[in-house]
């Protein structure tokens, strides 16, 4: 939830880009905080899921329509980066001593 406000409120000042302006960097690794899920249950792993495909999603960003090799590019890194934080979510989930520390989604190597 502090995540998403965060962004959300990253996303509220800033300010609008050019056409000719670049794009802002993405974030090269986003905390996916989940300290208020109960990971015991199937409910609580979905959500955490759902949270960390979102962290992915923000770390890889996207490209335009037009740009297929960026598209690829995106699609690629979506998927490395998911495999590698759904790897340490299940680290999280199995360890009850992690339970507190957020997961750091980076982007895949």
């Amino acid at each position: 939830m502090k995540m998403m406000l965060t962004l959300a409120a990253l996303a509220a000042v800033a300010p609008a880009l050019p056409a000719h302006a670049e794009p802002a960097p993405t974030p090269r690794s986003v905390a996916v905080v989940h300290s208020d899920l109960d990971l015991s249950t199937a409910r609580g792993a979905d959500k955490l899921e759902r949270r960390i495909w979102r962290a992915v999603v923000t770390v890889c960003g996207s490209a335009p329509d037009y740009d297929l090799e960026g598209k690829n590019d995106v699609r690629h890194c979506r998927r490395d980066t998911m495999r590698q934080a759904s790897a340490d979510a299940d680290r999280v989930i199995a360890s009850a001593a992690t339970r507190g520390e957020p997961i750091r989604v980076t982007l895949a190597k």
